[in-house]
């Protein structure tokens, strides 16, 4: 090779490499916010659903996508603390879980898109103006629906023969009170059309949850309906002992309280919901606005039954709603 010749190819080269990089697409920067555990097992499913969604719009962590994972550990005083240190790296969007991560996030930044998980209230807490038009740079999904309460009572009083009494537990301010009061007046409708008394019991903390359980247990309630909650769901383990041990046949509204040894539920998959917003995430980082996002609804609900829990409280499941069930557990 003559020395020109030697000197234009390597001319045409270093002017070839920042064209070359500046043709490579940028790989997004996604901030995950989380309060629970890195090493809580409800994270490690619900983490899987995400990152399966994700896949299933191209994007592949540590490939064509980076995610910041970051964890209160249980302790949410600090996620203000790490929704700053997410806005300070720069990401492009912030993934927020649950509804005390969805609100650091949304003091925290004001520009960066943010998406919150599958949440309660999301109108109640604050967070969106409307569900339609969720404004300002925030939006996902929510898990509520307040007119499945009829048809969770329906489905217990199908499986409790000759039940004429039902509690109704909540927990109050959580969702927020005019949510919380939607519910309620569902479930008051619903006991009217089904033909039996409701009976009402709050649970301000898990301090008392014994409390509620002995007084329907003293009362003799036939069955009861668990209202959504965060602290219900930390507590599902406790939750289903109780109903246990004062043979009170639950309605649950997620499948995990039945997997921990509740007797049967009805509601949206949250795996599903998870998945799912990965399909925000993908629009938000393809341009759109989250204030044009309106927040997504479930529109596909699961029965669960757990066939040995009802065979200790003495139930016999009839054969039609087994065949609905999605799930029976044995």
């Amino acid at each position: 090779m003559n020395r020109r010749t030697f000197i234009s190819t390597l001319a045409g080269g270093l002017l070839a490499a920042p064209l070359a990089a500046e043709a490579q697409p940028k790989v997004p920067r996604v901030g995950y916010l989380s309060s629970l555990s890195r090493s809580d097992p409800t994270y490690a499913t619900l983490r899987d659903a995400l990152l399966q969604g994700l896949r299933e719009h191209g994007y592949v962590e540590g490939r064509t996508i980076t995610i910041e994972w970051r964890f209160a550990e249980g302790s949410q005083s600090r996620l203000p603390n790490l929704a700053a240190e997410l806005v300070r790296l720069r990401v492009d969007l912030l993934f927020a879980e649950a509804t005390p991560s969805a609100l650091a996030a949304k003091q925290a930044t004001v520009t960066i898109p943010i998406v919150f998980s599958p949440i309660a209230d999301p109108i109640g807490s604050g967070l969106v103006a409307t569900l339609a038009r969720p404004g300002g740079n925030i939006t996902g999904l929510t898990f509520m629906a307040p007119e499945l309460v009829g048809k969770r009572l329906e489905l217990l009083k199908a499986t409790v023969s000759g039940m004429t009494r039902v509690g109704v537990l909540s927990h109050p301010g959580n969702p927020s009170e005019a949510t919380l009061k939607s519910m309620l007046a569902e479930t008051e409708a619903a006991a009217r059309a089904s033909g039996v008394q409701l009976q009402r019991l709050q649970a301000q903390g898990p301090n008392d949850l014994d409390r509620a359980f002995a007084a329907m247990s003293r009362d003799r309630v036939d069955g009861l309906i668990l209202l959504p909650s965060a602290m219900f769901s930390s507590e599902r383990r406790r939750i289903a002992d109780l109903a246990a041990k004062n043979r009170l046949p639950t309605m649950f509204f997620f499948r995990e309280f039945v997997e921990a040894g509740g007797f049967i539920s009805y509601g949206p998959s949250f795996v599903e919901l998870w998945r799912r917003a990965a399909t925000y995430v993908d629009k938000i980082l393809k341009g759109a606005k989250p204030a044009d996002l309106p927040v997504e609804q479930p529109t596909k609900f699961e029965l669960v039954i757990n066939l040995k829990t009802a065979k200790a409280l003495g139930l016999t499941i009839p054969p039609s709603l087994l065949v609905r069930a999605d799930e029976v557990i044995e």
